[in-house]
């Protein structure tokens, strides 16, 4: 077996506990939460000093990531680089990153497999 099939597999991993964990607290959010709306979301977010500064910090790493993304995907070969981008932003960076890590590296594998 190949060293980074457990790799893909710790990625995939990963993805669906970063789901898992950031959407349990969302849901509780809007489960107590009179409104589906952004608004008072964002309002939560930038609540105090603390939630401010881990929301810019994930926010700009998001931003960061995005720009990766486009980069690493064209040089790996990949296609619907926007997707990981939307799902960063729609769904969460702690899922999305690591799923994109997982595809990339199946992708590498089977440019790895190609030229043996």
């Amino acid at each position: 077996m190949p060293k980074s099939k457990p790799l893909v597999f710790i990625y995939f991993t990963l993805s669906i506990l970063g789901l898992l964990a950031t959407w349990y607290y969302n849901f509780q959010y809007f489960s107590t939460s009179d409104s589906l709306n952004f608004g008072p979301y964002l309002k939560a977010l930038l609540a105090n000093s603390a939630t401010t500064a881990v929301t810019i910090d994930i926010y700009f790493t998001a931003v960061v990531f995005s720009l990766w993304v486009l980069v690493e995907s064209k040089r790996a070969g990949m296609k619907w680089a926007y997707i990981y981008i939307l799902l960063c932003f729609g769904v969460g960076i702690a899922f999305s990153f690591p799923l994109f890590l997982a595809f990339r590296e199946k992708k590498y594998q089977e440019m790895s497999s190609q030229k043996a």
